[in-house]
């Protein structure tokens, strides 16, 4: 999993930063949900597009997100945190 920071223009536009771009075409369209404070991104061209799973996952970053500002969390090592993602 690869994570980077980025920034909206004032004309809303947004930038991906180079290393995510790897796959991606110039006019390519993109899958975007939001919800509240929260914004997930996906190739909309991707042959593995479920709109449903989408959602489920987004669903679950909420209640993962929701969990961490109560301080329901846990510190652990990366490779260990990995291994948890992967259960999902």
């Amino acid at each position: 999993m690869d994570v980077a920071i980025t920034k909206m223009s004032s004309k809303g536009q947004i930038v991906i930063p180079a290393e995510m771009r790897k796959g991606l075409i110039e006019g390519e369209k993109l899958l975007i949900i939001r919800d509240n404070d929260h914004i997930i991104m996906k190739k909309a061209s991707s042959k593995d597009t479920n709109l449903h799973e989408d959602l489920q996952f987004a669903k679950r970053t909420d209640a993962a997100w929701k969990s961490y500002e109560k301080g329901e969390f846990k510190s652990m090592p990366a490779d260990e945190f990995l291994k948890e993602l992967k259960k999902w």
